[in-house]
């Protein structure tokens, strides 16, 4: 609410009412030209430059590319990387190599940099840039191998295969071997086998495996009364958090000596059956 000072001197009346409004519209001309958005800056940044993973998992990168110019700016994206390395950009999801931007836009970018498996633990410093035909933006991403996880699953012998009676049971000795660089923990067995098979692992888990280091792990496979004689194949695993293997076994199921005999005995006493109905009948 506007107040009126009326002043009286000689029978003189002022009213400061435009005075007041002069100053409220000025103090709102200069509260308004503050709230001004400044122009932005053309920049190429990152959430986190450094990050750390084994050799055979990708590093991740959120990046934004900000065009702070006032034109239409097409950039193409490009890094320097080691021998053997990769990279890839995604933008909403798709991959490019380069992208056009509107003036004063901010575009986020997914990077994503895979290293090869064989690439010793270090820090690897990688350049990124987004160039237009008026600039170069660069940013300095940081690759930390810590090393690699990997699993090996073979037998002691390098046999695939074996032999098993039906109805009875088998074992067989499997070889587990960390050939990566880093430990690994809770490892756990499992198989795949035909219908009624059963098999039991021992050990049947393993806490930890370190770099270099194998275990032997011993396979009680148990196969079904009345199995058909032939070849089946079992596919026993084994997996961690960080790593797993598998292998394919093939197994000869043969039928027991005793059963093979009760058959020839079958088949004798079939047809010594057939020989006496026809001796006996054949007369009449």
């Amino acid at each position: 609410m506007l107040t009126e000072l009326l002043i009286t001197n000689t029978d003189r009346r002022f009213s400061f009412r435009p005075f007041f409004i002069a100053l409220i519209v000025l103090a709102n001309s200069l509260y308004l030209s503050g709230q001004t958005v400044k122009p932005l800056k053309s920049s190429f940044e990152a959430r986190l430059i450094n990050i750390e993973a084994p050799s055979n998992e990708p590093f991740r990168y959120t990046t934004t590319l900000t065009n702070g110019s006032a034109q239409l700016v097409n950039y193409n994206l490009n890094a320097e990387l080691p021998d053997g390395w990769q990279i890839s950009y995604r933008v909403e999801g798709s991959q490019v190599t380069s992208l056009q931007m509107q003036p004063n836009k901010v575009q986020e970018i997914s990077i994503e940099i895979s290293c090869p498996i064989t690439a010793k633990p270090d820090k690897y410093k990688i350049p990124v840039r987004a160039i237009s035909p008026t600039d170069t933006l660069q940013l300095e991403l940081e690759a930390v191998v810590k090393g690699s996880y990997a699993l090996e699953l073979t037998t002691p012998s390098g046999r695939l295969s074996d032999e098993v009676v039906s109805g009875s049971s088998k074992e067989i000795l499997l070889k587990v071997k960390n050939t990566g660089t880093l430990p690994l923990n809770a490892l756990e067995l499992s198989s795949q086998l035909p219908s009624r098979w059963e098999a039991s692992f021992d050990p049947s888990n393993i806490k930890q495996l370190e770099a270099g280091k194998s275990i032997d792990i011993k396979v009680n496979l148990k196969v079904p009364d009345k199995t058909i004689a032939g070849d089946y194949a079992a596919k026993f695993e084994i997996k961690s958090s960080n790593s797993n293997a598998d292998i394919s076994f093939r197994m000869i199921v043969k039928t027991s000596l005793l059963s093979g005999w009760i058959g020839i005995l079958v088949i004798v006493l079939a047809i010594g059956l057939v020989y006496y109905l026809i001796r006996k009948y054949g007369r009449r």
